[in-house]
């Protein structure tokens, strides 16, 4: 049986695909891009799948062969809103987790207000609920920070201080966050 495996995806210049979340992939996939000679294996793990025809250790770290150049833009979604935003309140400046967060438009929806990088935030369920259908002026709230239209590699940058659960000690070398790698 194998047990959790994921593959770090690193693009052709050995940078991961993307931070939050990070780019991995099922051993199932990684095997395949192997197979299908898509990746180059530049790390594995002990655990070895075998078939009557062949073995290979499962690949921890996986670089594409091709590159894949980064969006100009970033799509506008809620996670890359919030993502934008470090996770923190507009309002208030707490940070939170992203089930606690909320999409807020600066100039609501019923006062002309578009569905926008420019006028949509993060905000904590709280401070939303305090502004509510006003505008900044009238709800007595303001802003940390003016929202902007970010870039593919600010988004990425933003992603690498939110570090995943799980860390395998070989992808190290790969990843550049401020956290010590726990052994097991």
């Amino acid at each position: 049986m194998i047990n959790f495996s994921p593959t770090l995806v690193l693009n052709a210049d050995y940078q991961p695909l993307s931070y939050y979340p990070l780019s991995l992939w099922s051993w199932q996939e990684a095997v395949k891009a192997v197979f299908l000679n898509r990746v180059n294996i530049i790390a594995e793990y002990d655990q070895v799948i075998k078939s009557p025809s062949f073995s290979l250790k499962l690949p921890s770290v996986i670089a594409l062969k091709e590159y894949i150049s980064a969006k100009r833009d970033p799509a506008f979604t809620r996670f890359n809103v919030f993502l934008r935003d470090k996770c923190k309140c507009q309002y208030c400046g707490v940070k939170k987790k992203i089930k606690e967060l909320t999409f807020d438009h600066i100039i609501p929806r019923s006062l002309g207000g578009k569905t926008n990088w420019l006028n949509v935030v993060s905000a904590c369920r709280s401070c939303n609920f305090k502004k509510a259908n006003k505008s900044l002026q009238t709800s007595g709230l303001k802003l940390k920070a003016k929202p902007q239209i970010p870039t593919e590699a600010a988004l990425k940058n933003n992603g690498r201080l939110f570090p995943p659960n799980f860390l395998h000690e070989t992808w190290v070398d790969f990843l550049y966050w401020d956290t010590e790698l726990i052994k097991n």
